[in-house]
């Protein structure tokens, strides 16, 4: 691991912020999920599926924001590990539905657990409200960026 340097300062500095963080927290969220055969993406599919059963491919990767075809691998491995399950008869215009089995709920409930250790390490020095205010501040710049959680 290296040592960060100075933090950028100047016209675009929070921005180069929180990328650094996002790509850091991902790094920490990955290593806390790879004992379940997990990675972030398969956690975002796996809980966007798990809120709507029977999406198609298309928008579960969208919202997990992963291409169609990468989808295809994740869930492959969702599968493996009997998370995920296909319904119904592809083919004649139908497309399987696709559905979080019950050891996939325990799964994500598990992982969920993970990334709440990550985010209680992260969050350790920061008190209660300004928890609060941070995660109000972060949905709404997401949300004007155009892309809403979740």
């Amino acid at each position: 691991m290296t040592t960060p340097g100075p933090p950028p300062t100047g016209p675009g500095s929070v921005a180069v912020l929180l990328a650094m963080l996002g790509r850091r927290v991902r790094e920490e969220i990955d290593a806390a999920l790879e004992p379940l055969d997990l990675s972030m993406r398969h956690l975002s599919a796996l809980g966007h599926l798990a809120r709507r059963p029977g999406v198609s491919y298309s928008e579960l990767a969208r919202r997990a924001g992963i291409t169609v075809q990468s989808l295809q691998a994740t869930l492959r491995r969702l599968e493996e590990l009997g998370a995920v399950e296909r319904r119904g008869e592809p083919g004649r215009g139908r497309v399987a539905e696709l559905h979080v089995t019950p050891a996939g709920r325990r799964l994500l409930g598990t992982a969920e657990k993970a990334v709440a250790g990550v985010e209680q390490v992260m969050l350790a020095s920061l008190p209660r409200p300004e928890r609060a205010l941070l995660t109000r501040t972060l949905v709404g710049m997401v949300g004007r960026l155009g892309d809403g959680p979740g």
